[in-house]
């Protein structure tokens, strides 16, 4: 199994940032490799169990499950359903933590994977920097 982890600080109150990330299907509005999202069956976009449903720029199509979201804890959970990246039995893990010197952010962004023999290293990456990292300063832009 392939563990990717990344964090960062956003110089903004975690307030802001969990009201951008909470909408499970918001992340067409931030994400730069999103180009369109809808939850499927008309559910919420926090409604543990959702689907979302979403293009990427290059055109692929993938499905993702919210497997839980806690207002409490910052944080939330999901996997991938259906993708064209041979990312198998892939699980997210978002959560934010308040820093009180300054009251900014602690974004932490995790994912697990199977990947085909020789695909590890190329699909890390692609999970760490063309999803996580672009994610990071997406939102960075948006709430600082």
């Amino acid at each position: 199994m392939i563990r990717v982890a990344n964090s960062t600080i956003l110089r903004a109150p975690i307030a802001r940032v969990w009201e951008v990330l909470r909408d499970f299907n918001g992340h067409d509005s931030w994400h730069p490799a999103v180009t369109d999202s809808k939850v499927e069956r008309g559910l919420p976009g926090d409604k543990v169990g959702c689907v979302r449903a979403f293009h990427l720029k290059d055109g692929a199509f993938l499905r993702e499950q919210l497997l839980s979201l806690s207002d409490i804890g910052t944080s939330y959970a999901y996997c991938l359903l259906d993708t064209p990246i041979p990312l198998f039995n892939y699980v997210s893990h978002v959560r934010l933590v308040p820093v009180t010197d300054g009251d900014w952010c602690f974004w932490e962004w995790t994912a697990r994977f199977g990947a085909p023999k020789g695909q590890a290293r190329d699909l890390a990456a692609l999970v760490g920097d063309d999803i996580q990292l672009a994610g990071f300063e997406a939102i960075r832009r948006e709430v600082e």
